[in-house]
């Protein structure tokens, strides 16, 4: 009987993704712009940082979907964070491990294409700090931190903002450092 019943969960759950992936973009279109009669919707590093650090998987998966169809060049370490960061959000287990899967080889393929940018060192750390002692995903942590703090001033203004927000709670970030 419970074995019935996974199942019948199993293939309710399956539909309602294809119809929540079906109907993300339609979705997305409450934050539009309008520009000469053609809406459209634009990345914006200010509001990525901000679902990141939400815990609302509707706002994950719709930040996702405008992602993947931005041309912005820090696509897949945006893609990677999130998916890793969703992989911590109350979804079954099985999604938990390939969404931090994926995510993973899209940060550090993302790294590993652009090693001096600190923003995907920022990133990284995010996700390491907040990671789960279990999935040894720690090592580089210290490195990270010290990457961010040397290339904080060459930042976005927006990605400073992210920084400065998340030193508050950090526990190898600290704004007094970042000042200096």
């Amino acid at each position: 009987m419970l074995k019935i019943a996974y199942s019948l969960y199993l293939s309710h759950y399956r539909e309602a993704m294809k119809l929540l992936i079906l109907f993300t973009p339609f979705s997305l279109l409450f934050g539009v712009v309008e520009r000469s009669g053609i809406l459209f919707q634009t990345f914006d590093k200010a509001n990525f940082y901000s679902v990141l650090a939400s815990s609302k998987l509707r706002e994950m998966n719709q930040e996702l979907a405008l992602i993947e169809s931005s041309s912005t060049k820090e696509k897949e370490a945006y893609e990677g964070a999130l998916l890793m960061r969703k992989a911590g959000l109350p979804i079954p287990p099985y999604e938990k491990i390939t969404s931090f899967k994926t995510g993973y080889h899209k940060l550090e393929a993302a790294l590993a294409k652009d090693s001096s940018n600190g923003e995907y060192h920022f990133l990284r750390l995010i996700i390491q700090e907040h990671v789960p002692k279990f999935v040894h995903y720690d090592k580089d942590r210290d490195t990270d931190s010290q990457d961010v703090y040397r290339a904080f001033r060459d930042l976005p203004p927006a990605v400073q903002k992210a920084i400065l927000d998340y030193s508050k709670h950090s526990k190898l970030l600290h704004v007094k450092d970042l000042n200096e």
